[in-house]
């Protein structure tokens, strides 16, 4: 299942739903990626509401929104039985072909409907981990620092700043220097704190792919008095197409890679991470609340950004990544 977050036209104004991409274990079993936007989507709350309407429920459209609210985050806040009732009402809108939910509420949206917006349009809050060796040693010249070994750094990004899915990045005028890289992240879907990390897995609703933008000129500077990055990164965060939810990707195996124009400038996987998601869930959960909506990135894999590779995106350039399972995320950068 991959869950979306998506924006409709109405009388008064676009309205954000919740939804999940039709048919996606169809075509995932015959080995084909989804394109962002070009597919349907079941508006899963509707089609909840279809399902408890099938059953005789009173105000069928009142319970759906309680069980499977239009929101992702209040969606991540039900927990486990939020993703079953999604995966209820998804096959439900696929076996009977309804249409309409209660009050004439449209249960599925074709491509040029609706816009694809990121599936956490603002995160609660928003962190990025280094937990791949080869990217700290590429960005490092070699030196990696103690510290690096001992614990999963990071810093915290800006979680207003994530841009949907095909939209253009702006970039900001005080740099010239434009990188991509290549993420995987983790949400958070369950409130804990000072979470062990055998028990990180409870914790973790699904994956989504992560393009931490970075301005390396900038980042460069600022880092040299012992804070940031902030200017560096805080301009734009990719995040989408899609959540998948944990369980049904395997993110060690799944296949990554960054296209620009077309051209293959990255590729690996995040199996070579030396430190795994749940130490970085047990790390910064200690003396702190994580809450669902929290989106904490695995870090850049090896040679998955431009600054190991010694080449720079150009304006106009348009990058494209792309994790098997999840689908392709793609941005344009203009200055």
């Amino acid at each position: 299942m991959k869950l979306a977050t998506f924006e409709v036209p109405t009388a008064v104004g676009p309205v954000e739903r919740l939804g999940a991409v039709a048919n996606a274990d169809a075509a995932e079993s015959k080995g084909e990626q989804s394109t962002a936007g070009a597919e349907p989507l079941v508006d899963l709350t509707a089609a909840y509401g279809a399902l408890l309407e099938s059953e005789g429920e009173q105000a069928p459209a009142d319970r759906a929104r309680t069980r499977v609210p239009p929101a992702m985050v209040a969606f991540l806040e039900r927990g486990d039985q939020a993703i079953a009732d999604a995966r209820a009402a998804l096959e439900f809108a696929a076996e009977t072909g309804v249409t309409r939910g209660p009050g004439g509420a449209t249960l599925q949206y074709d491509p040029g409907e609706y816009t694809l917006l990121a599936p956490l349009p603002r995160p609660n809050s928003l962190r990025d981990c280094m937990a791949i060796e080869e990217h700290v040693r590429n960005s490092m010249d070699g030196d990696v620092p103690d510290v690096w070994y001992d614990m999963p750094v990071f810093y915290k990004g800006n979680p207003d700043s994530v841009v949907r899915p095909g939209e253009s990045v702006r970039w900001p005028d005080y740099s010239r220097i434009m990188d991509y890289e290549l993420e995987i992240a983790a949400v958070i879907g369950k409130r804990g704190r000072d979470i062990p990390a055998e028990d990180a897995a409870e914790y973790i609703a699904g994956y989504t792919i992560f393009n931490d933008f970075s301005a390396r000129d900038i980042q460069g500077e600022e880092m040299t008095g012992r804070l940031g990055p902030a200017k560096g990164k805080d301009f734009a965060n990719g995040l989408g197409p899609y959540l998948v939810p944990a369980a049904d990707i395997d993110v060690l195996e799944a296949p990554m890679t960054a296209r620009v124009d077309g051209e293959v400038w990255s590729d690996g996987a995040i199996d070579e991470m030396y430190h795994s998601f749940a130490d970085i869930v047990e790390h910064v959960s200690q003396s702190e609340t994580l809450f669902p909506g929290d989106v904490i990135g695995g870090g850049t894999v090896g040679e998955g950004c431009g600054l190991e590779l010694g080449r720079w995106l150009e304006d106009g350039d348009t990058v494209a990544l792309e994790i098997e399972g999840i689908g392709v995320l793609e941005h344009t950068v203009v200055t």
